[in-house]
């Protein structure tokens, strides 16, 4: 009968690549390195053979043969275990297909051929493509508010027409406090896999951005003529490597009714306190798939699922003033969130706190020794040092550039060092929301050193180059709709020289005495803050502690309200004289020009010699009258 059908992988011509598979199926025998056993989806004349190669390679080479041949196939077991292998190896390098992901490929390829052929070409075109799938629970006083569950796919193009070194993107000098153009152009497009549709949408979509940008271009070409030269003459965009990853849609389950009765119970314990004025909780389970292909051949397909508890509650002091305190847990799996037990402990010591604050002291304002805890020295470094070292911030002339012509000099305490890794997913236990493997323009994620010793080496870059920098780090980031600039991902502080957390009260204490201070202070717990960074205002930050103690000389501590914490960064940072050996990570979303963006930041407990607070604002409202309605069941 001869070879009746033959199904392999090959890269010859005289075999086309393809892979075996029968809808139908019938009896046939399979042999596994010589072990028979039954084999489903099989025509009975044909007899596939197949095995493991190595203990992590599976390989699923087929071989059809009428069954007079078998004997003859398996005297070639040899040439099958070579064949085998290379289907293995071309299964991994070419992953089943993602119809979107062809289709926005086909689009790209086919739109960025046409266009080369207008009068004002582009010369680089990008497609990214954002799944979310987000549910949101929301309770309050222990009773739900909100139970949402949506689903959303949403386009971002750049297209540049001019070249490298100026094109659409150039900024437009005194256009305004804020040039705008085309910094928020989302696009909607359809949640179906319907190639075709897919297609038509990205077309209408290139269309309009090409004419935007011809359109722009003339606008920098007239600017430029008429400005001065400007100080940083870099180009506009960097030559990138293509790169190539792809994940599959990562797994995503959760039970709605279960967390909706969780965040009822989680939120019950806040209604029996006059004083709690405000509570919330929300659960936010949500899997973002982001597709990007660029001209350069980058093809990118990444997946990760997110999970968060969110706790806040706002106690009302009889002076009006409004104190407020939160709790955020995180975790890229649902069962690396804390347990109910764990939540409610959390939940009990929040509402101790705010009573505790509603009695408290209304501090002064006050200049002397401070602690900031693990947790605020993150939140510190994030506001006053992360923003300052993002690339674009060096070559815009209305930014501050505290550090541009800092680079190879000392700027922070010689025991400091200070780096940004994307790639961190977990320290110290705890998941880290900064992580990605690759950013929104296509860059893989690196580690970049951006303090060693006290000494700047480097800035965080996108694929906008600055003097001295002339690619991109992968730290190029964006909400979906905006612009991409440099962002912070992961902002981890270390210090080469530590003490205990109970040593560095006492050296506080040492410089309380020693500057002649009634007190110093300790900031224990932060909401978060801002700074500015444009010469337009003051380049000045104001953190937001929500809990804060007076530290005396004899040791004795004392919870008290009211203040912010605020100065200016390069005094802050030249106060620096120790750290302790207690790190803590803060997880958050930061607001900036490229909207906002999940980030992370690390350190350890710090030892600032001189700090200013300042009074908070407080509203003119009393507290309340009448006292809350008791319960009439159990939660």
């Amino acid at each position: 009968m001869g070879i009746k059908r033959l199904y392999w992988t090959s890269s010859t011509a005289k075999y086309p690549p393809q892979v075996f598979y029968q809808e139908t199926e019938v009896g046939a025998t399979c042999l596994r390195f010589g072990k028979h056993r039954p084999c489903a989806n099989v025509p009975s004349d044909v007899l596939v053979v197949c095995g493991t190669i190595t203990a992590n390679l599976l390989s699923f080479c087929s071989w059809g043969f009428s069954r007079k041949d078998v004997v003859k196939s398996l005297l070639r077991l040899g040439h099958l275990l070579f064949l085998c292998l290379a289907v293995s190896v071309m299964w991994a390098q070419n992953p089943p297909q993602d119809v979107v992901l062809t289709a926005m490929q086909q689009e790209l390829q086919r739109s960025f051929n046409n266009l080369k052929k207008t009068p004002v070409p582009p010369y680089f075109l990008s497609y990214q493509l954002t799944d979310n799938r987000g549910i949101q629970i929301s309770a309050s006083f222990g009773a739900l508010t909100a139970s949402v569950d949506q689903t959303t796919r949403l386009l971002d193009i750049d297209l540049r027409v001019g070249d490298y070194s100026m094109d659409n993107t150039h900024p437009v000098r005194n256009a305004g406090a804020y040039d705008a153009s085309g910094q928020f152009e989302r696009q909607a497009m359809p949640i179906e896999n319907d190639p075709d549709a897919l297609r038509v949408a990205l077309w209408q979509e290139t269309e309009h951005k090409y004419r935007s940008a011809v359109q722009r271009l003339q606008q920098v070409k007239a600017n430029v003529e008429v400005k001065v030269q400007a100080e940083d003459r870099s180009g506009d965009f960097s030559h990138e490597p293509a790169e190539t990853y792809s994940e599959p849609v990562a797994p995503f389950a959760f039970d709605t009714a279960m967390w909706e009765q969780k965040l009822r119970k989680f939120t019950a314990p806040f209604a029996q306190h006059k004083e709690i004025i405000e509570n919330g909780a929300q659960m936010v389970a949500e899997i973002e798939t982001r597709r990007y292909v660029n001209s350069d051949g980058s093809n990118i397909k990444i997946s990760s699922p997110l999970f968060r508890i969110i706790l806040s509650a706002t106690a009302k002091a009889d002076d009006g003033m409004e104190l407020p305190l939160q709790q955020t847990y995180l975790s890229f799996r649902p069962e690396g969130l804390p347990s109910d037990d764990t939540v409610l402990k959390d939940v009990s010591r929040m509402v101790t706190t705010l009573l505790a604050l509603v009695k408290a002291p209304v501090a002064d304002p006050f200049t002397g020794p401070a602690i900031l805890s693990g947790r605020a020295s993150a939140v510190f470094f994030h506001e006053i040092f992360g923003h300052r070292v993002e690339g674009q911030r060096q070559k815009n002339e209305d930014e501050g550039q505290t550090f541009k012509n800092r680079v190879n000099q000392l700027v922070l305490p010689d025991f400091l060092s200070v780096y940004s890794d994307p790639r961190l997913k977990v320290l110290a236990g705890t998941d880290l929301v900064g992580f990605y493997p690759y950013d929104d323009e296509g860059v893989k994620a690196r580690r970049v050193t951006v303090v060693d010793k006290g000494v700047l080496k480097n800035f965080l870059m996108s694929r906008a180059p600055i003097q001295g920098f002339d690619h991109s780090n992968g730290h190029g980031r964006r909400q979906q709709g905006y612009k991409v600039v440099a962002r912070q991902s992961n902002l981890i502080v270390e210090s080469s020289k530590h003490v205990s957390r109970a040593e560095l009260k006492n050296l506080l204490i040492a410089q309380v005495k020693a500057a002649n201070k009634p007190y110093g202070l300790f900031f224990d717990d932060i909401e978060g803050g801002f700074t500015f960074t444009q010469r337009l205002q003051p380049n000045a930050f104001n953190v937001r502690p929500t809990v804060v103690y007076r530290i005396y000389p004899d040791g004795r501590e004392e919870l008290v309200r009211g203040v912010d914490l605020i100065g200016t960064p390069l005094i802050a940072f030249s106060k620096i004289v120790a750290a302790d050996d207690e790190v803590s990570v803060f997880n958050g979303m930061c607001g900036a020009e490229s909207g906002w963006v999940p980030v992370s930041a690390s350190s350890p407990g710090l030892l600032i010699s001189q700090m200013e607070v300042q009074r908070k604002e407080k509203s003119q409202e009393r507290a309340p009258i009448l006292p809350p309605p008791p319960a009439t069941q159990e939660n």
